[in-house]
């Protein structure tokens, strides 16, 4: 049975052996450990197919078993990017201030450090196993990882490699931790273990957010749910916007950066929306508008009507809904009322609407002329990402490894007493 009080307690410890390695060792851990899941691809498939066969039992949809499923080519994708993270400088020991004081004869320094033991609540992925299990360790941080029962024996058979990578190059294995008891009871306790546990980042849908700001005890860094928006205005090129909300709208359904809903100003109704809904069409994406958009695309044929709920929805399919309005300070206003403050874009020409979308809208990312997309780590050039905050406290946005430490203060004198 699985025994999450010493589980917590033993990352803890795990966390602070960490503190005396090197980034070389760290670096040769993580080497190992993408070279163990190559090794071990057979197993961990194997392992992954009675998930596979569970999730077609219960009648899950074919995309859920895509993203569940550890293809041989998504195997060497999560290999490659534990890879990938041993190649980044680690921003630990980094100096971030530094303040001399020659009258009291102190030096202050300002470093970024490790939190400690960071949870990680997270739905069906098991390649999120890996790349959170990579980031933390290279920041220094020991893991602890509890993931969805969807795809608890992929799990299990990917922290089990992970383990033997670590224990290969004398690293505690502790420094990762499968929560292998996937019951809510479990969940619950799990957030109120901030004796042992620094920070808690859950990565999923709304419902797992909204525990996990309800019910943890721990510090959170809230991720995940993007109802995201597209505006376009007045002055917008056409050919622009049709591109940016196709790619936003269509490249991926269940990404949280996917545009779920257009606004669109009234001027250009009846000039843009019709182009807009002819290249929607070739996905057979789902059009719930307003009035006043339904009345210029009457004829589409997979048009409905918008309700109030859809306008704060984030879809995660081949939906999008529309709504007109008559303004930019409108559009503005609809915007901060019902997004997630994850992602926003406003197609337009003219820099002084752009400038004022930009300053205004309370998200996350804001864009002009370019697809909320690319709201990821990677894309901003972090690196790597652990996840895309939507809060305002410590971290905000794509999360790379800066997000995962936390500041320390280190003050150096020879004998000095304050005056």
């Amino acid at each position: 049975m699985f025994d999450l009080l010493s589980a917590c307690k033993n990352a803890k410890l795990a966390s602070f052996d960490l503190l005396n390695l090197s980034e070389d060792q760290i670096n040769q851990a993580l080497v190992t450990c993408a070279s163990l899941i190559r090794q071990n691809k057979s197993y961990l498939q194997t392992e992954n197919q009675k998930d596979i066969e569970f999730a077609r039992q219960k009648g899950l949809s074919e995309g859920f078993i895509d993203r569940l499923t550890l293809s041989d080519k998504v195997i060497e994708g999560v290999a490659l990017g534990i890879e990938q993270v041993a190649l980044l400088k680690s921003p630990k020991g980094k100096v971030l201030y530094e303040y001399q004081d020659d009258e009291q004869d102190i030096l202050v320094k300002k470093t970024a450090v490790p939190f400690g033991v960071v949870g990680i609540i997270y739905e069906s992925r098991p390649n999120v196993t890996a790349d959170a299990f990579a980031l933390c360790l290279k920041t220094f941080n020991a893991v602890i990882l509890k993931g969805g029962s969807d795809s608890i024996n992929s799990n299990i058979a990917m922290v089990k490699v992970l383990k033997q990578g670590l224990e290969k190059v004398k690293v505690n294995p502790n420094a990762v931790t499968l929560i292998e008891d996937t019951s809510r009871e479990t969940t619950a306790k799990f957030m109120k273990m901030n004796e042992y546990v620094d920070l808690l980042i859950p990565r999923g849908g709304a419902s797992l957010i909204k525990s996990a700001i309800e019910n943890s005890t721990i510090p959170i860094i809230e991720t995940g749910t993007g109802n995201c928006h597209v505006y376009v205005d007045e002055f917008a090129d056409i050919e622009k916007a049709v591109k940016i909300i196709f790619n936003a709208k269509t490249q991926r359904y269940s990404v949280c950066n996917a545009c779920e809903s257009l606004v669109i100003h009234s001027k250009i109704l009846s000039s843009a929306l019709p182009r807009i809904a002819s290249k929607l069409l070739e996905k057979k994406i789902i059009i719930r508008a307003d009035e006043r958009a339904k009345a210029v695309i009457g004829d589409y044929p997979y048009l409905e009507n918008a309700t109030d709920q859809d306008f704060y929805t984030e879809y995660g399919d081949a939906i999008i809904s529309v709504k007109t309005v008559d303004g930019l300070s409108q559009a503005i206003n609809h915007i901060n009322i019902h997004s997630t403050k994850h992602s926003e874009c406003i197609v337009t020409e003219k820099e002084q609407n752009a400038t004022e979308f930009l300053t205004q809208i309370d998200s996350a990312c804001v864009y002009h002329n370019a697809s909320t997309r690319f709201s990821d780590g990677f894309q901003f050039g972090l690196g790597a990402e652990i996840g895309i905050s939507t809060q305002k406290l410590h971290a905000r946005g794509p999360m790379g490894l800066d997000a995962l430490l936390t500041t320390k203060y280190i003050v150096t004198g020879n004998g000095s007493v304050r005056k």
